[in-house]
């Protein structure tokens, strides 16, 4: 049960950084209060437990957004590929049909060409150890694969050759291998856009290079199961959209990603899982340090639904990154990253360095992040306006959300426990709305380099003890509070006040695990916060929509009260500030 210790029992100013201890229990979590209703939001302990694993079984979620495409004859049901080629895998043989041209090389490497006609449907069924299936023409067409399992011991397995966009249908069970003999790109390969729809399963091992690869774009609908295991990127394309379907990625090659996108990644629904178990590596052209990421693409990621499962395990990885901008509307975002910082100056590489990084060259480091927006050249943006997201990070360095820009939360559900900064933005960082939980196990629960707004919604901030800070502002910037409802909790509060519309509790003190901490005045509650199961003390801000400066505030915490006098001024220091009592 949390205890509120008597006010009159003073804590120690300097406080002892035991956040290793007090960060190792995160369960049950409850998160309270909107402004004025005193309303308690519980939350499960899914923060601290979940795990990213490959999952080809589970229904696909329900729950998405509207389908979207680059162009609305992507949609097959636009389309008409009524001419049907069949094309066995186990039988190669030579013919002319229906305007396409089929020719066979060694035996087993089969090419087929329909040039320019239209409305070919092919349909490619049957098993060959040691062959290809390549297709050429400028023309669209579906390649309906069934049952059909393609291994070739030199190169691709499926080279989609033609210039138009293939329509790939997925019917019963079916597998691609590519072979590490020859250089070639991935095991299943497409010269223009590839399309991918039906009610089949997809396997594909790209032992040599990549899993699938469209020079163009890529796309998945609802319905097909498809699950790539690759030795670089998994699924690579010019852009990519997710309308549905169970979609699984596996990578383990140093620097690599699961997808990677030359410019947008657009995900409606589905459940997309990628797990990216390399470490980093120094890139000799870029003279850089490149790490993988599970989601990559180099201009904007918009998740509008669906499920996303994401988890990095080599040193300096990545779950999401957007070069540019990321949008999350909705759906389901689960990040986990496992490593610690990685270094590389191109001679010395450390996969888990743990020195000072303040002087080192930001090209040869490179952190882990749960969510990474922008680059070390580009500011980014991040706004997350619906949708239920988790982050954990483990590893050295390891940060939660990063936005290189600015971050805004306008609503939804964002919680975030980090081994390093929970929360980051390089501007400014705006909350308006929604549920934000941010616990820094080594740092700071909430850190901006610019201006921070709380507007809205609840807010509750973690930092470690010592000079560590719940929340932490730039020196140059501050706080500015117009609305919501603000728990934060650290060695101190680390940021100056620009302007606040409602009144401030200071007060330092103890909250020990799953404790309810409320603040009230007289019968109107304005607040209730329940803490994480897990002890913790230092420098405490409370504020809500309704509190005024020069009020007296009761704060309570189980059986035990403390009186307050709410200021407009706000004290950095640790140890308490004006206005406060201790407990």
């Amino acid at each position: 049960m949390l205890m509120m210790l008597a006010a009159v029992v003073l804590l120690p100013s300097c406080l002892k950084d035991n956040a290793n201890d007090l960060y190792s229990n995160i369960n049950n979590w409850g998160y309270g209060g909107n402004g004025g209703g005193g309303t308690v939001v519980s939350a499960s302990g899914e923060l601290s437990e979940f795990e990213v694993t490959i999952d080809k079984t589970t229904a696909e979620p329900t729950a998405v957004a509207d389908a979207t495409y680059f162009d609305e004859a992507d949609d097959i049901k636009t389309q008409q590929f009524t001419t049907q080629v069949a094309i066995d895998m186990s039988n190669p043989t030579e013919k002319t049909e229906n305007g396409v041209t089929i020719t066979v090389t060694d035996g087993k490497h089969i090419t087929a060409d329909h040039g320019k006609t239209q409305g070919i449907c092919y349909v490619v069924s049957g098993t060959t150890a040691d062959g290809s299936l390549t297709i050429s023409g400028s023309a669209d067409y579906e390649v309906n694969l069934n049952n059909a399992n393609i291994t070739n011991s030199q190169s691709t397995a499926l080279n989609l050759d033609g210039k138009g966009g293939a329509y790939i249908v997925l019917t019963g069970s079916n597998k691609l291998t590519d072979g590490t003999v020859e250089d070639h790109k991935s095991a299943l390969y497409g010269k223009g856009k590839l399309l991918f729809s039906g009610s089949g399963s997809l396997e594909i091992q790209g032992q040599y290079n990549n899993g699938i690869q469209s020079k163009s774009y890529v796309l998945f609908e609802k319905g097909i199961n498809v699950y790539v295991n690759a030795a670089n990127h998994g699924i690579k394309g010019s852009d990519a959209i997710i309308n549905g379907g169970i979609i699984n990625v596996e990578t383990a090659g140093l620097g690599a990603k699961g997808i990677n996108c030359d410019e947008d990644i657009v995900i409606n629904g589905g459940r997309t899982t990628v797990i990216a178990t390399g470490d980093g590596e120094w890139d000799e052209e870029e003279l850089e340090t490149k790490a993988v990421s599970c989601i990559k693409c180099d201009s904007v990621l918009t998740i509008n639904g669906g499920e996303v499962y994401v988890k990095a395990t080599g040193s300096g990885g990545k779950g999401l990154k957007a070069d540019w901008e990321c949008y999350i509307r909705g759906g389901k975002v689960r990040a986990i990253t496992t490593g610690g910082l990685y270094y590389n100056d191109g001679t010395t590489e450390n996969l888990n360095y743990k020195g000072n990084t303040d002087n080192i060259d930001d090209a040869y480091s490179s952190s882990p992040k749960g969510i990474k927006i922008g680059t070390k050249n580009e500011h980014g943006i991040l706004t997350i306006s619906g949708g239920d997201v988790m982050v954990r990070t483990a590893g050295t360095n390891g940060e939660g959300i990063e936005s290189k820009g600015t971050l805004n939360i306008t609503d939804g559900s964002v919680m975030v426990a980090a081994y390093d900064d929970a929360i980051n933005a390089s501007s400014d960082l705006t909350i308006s709305g929604g549920t934000v939980v941010a616990v820094g196990t080594n740092n700071d629960g909430i850190d901006t380099n610019g201006n921070l707004y709380i507007k809205g919604g609840t807010t509750i901030a973690y930092g470690a003890n010592g000079a560590e800070a719940g929340i932490d502002a730039d020196e140059s910037h501050a706080l500015y509070i117009t609305g919501g409802s603000l728990f934060a909790i650290g060695g101190r509060i680390d940021c100056k006040l620009g302007s606040t519309s409602q009144g401030l509790v200071q007060v330092s003190g103890s909250v020990a695990a799953n404790s309810t901490v409320s603040i009230s005045n007289g019968d109107k509650a304005y607040a209730t916060f329940t803490m994480p199961p897990y002890s913790n003390n230092g420098t405490i801000l409370i504020t809500a929509a309704g509190m005024s400066s020069g009020s007296n505030y009761t704060i309570t915490a189980g059986s035990s009260t403390v009186s307050a006098t709410a200021t407009n001024t706000l004290s950095s220091a640790m140890g308490g500030g004006p206005g406060g009592g201790r407990w």
